[in-house]
């Protein structure tokens, strides 16, 4: 096995290990076992379990980052930017449910942990709703009222709330993009510009 094919099994392990057991309660001994490797080849590729926990938010939030930001770069239309964003986010959190119950439970509780982190792909990935926000200001499609670092934590925090009944629950009701028309439709018919017809 090499050295890539380790890291990235390691990551994937602990994913699952952080996700059943909880970042505090989990152990190496544990993420070693389900990784088939010894305890000791961990400590090769991480220093302990907080550097693990960071590299999955730097590695596996840094795809959806990077897959994100090419799609939007594409667009002009920040309504369409943020659609992209919605849809990206929700189809990657039911494709990996160990992955989103890791991010919306265990950054809650080593939140200190992850503040102190400043180069968490995480935080850039919270930006780009604070961005899109602004080119909607900018473009005058946006209330100029709307705070945008208030309103991206708005905004993802309902992402995060519907992942996380995904998660309760192995099944839903709702599909991705009835999930993504319904936050969309809602948090837009809050930051929108009113019309002069309407004021």
């Amino acid at each position: 096995m090499t050295v890539v094919n380790k890291h990235t099994k390691i990551i994937s392990a602990a994913i699952k290990v952080f996700a059943k057991k909880g970042f505090f309660t989990a152990r190496i001994s544990d993420i070693a076992k389900e990784a088939k490797v010894a305890d000791g080849t961990i400590y090769i590729y991480f220093n302990n379990k907080h550097d693990i926990l960071l590299s999955i938010f730097e590695e596996e939030i840094g795809k959806i980052f990077d897959k994100t930001q090419n799609l939007i770069s594409l667009e002009k239309d920040p309504c369409r930017m943020l659609e992209i964003y919605t849809n990206q986010y929700l189809r990657a959190m039911k494709r990996n449910k160990n992955l989103g119950e890791v991010i919306h439970i265990e950054l809650r509780q080593t939140n200190k942990l992850i503040k102190n982190y400043r180069r968490t792909k995480l935080r850039g990935y919270l930006n780009i709703i604070a961005d899109i926000i602004r080119k909607g200001q900018d473009q005058g499609i946006f209330r100029t009222d709307i705070i945008p670092d208030v309103a991206k934590r708005i905004y993802f925090g309902s992402l995060d709330e519907v992942t996380r009944v995904w998660n309760i629950s192995l099944e839903t009701h709702y599909t991705v993009d009835e999930v993504s028309h319904q936050i969309l439709t809602l948090f837009l018919s809050g930051i929108h510009q009113p019309t002069k017809s309407e004021n």
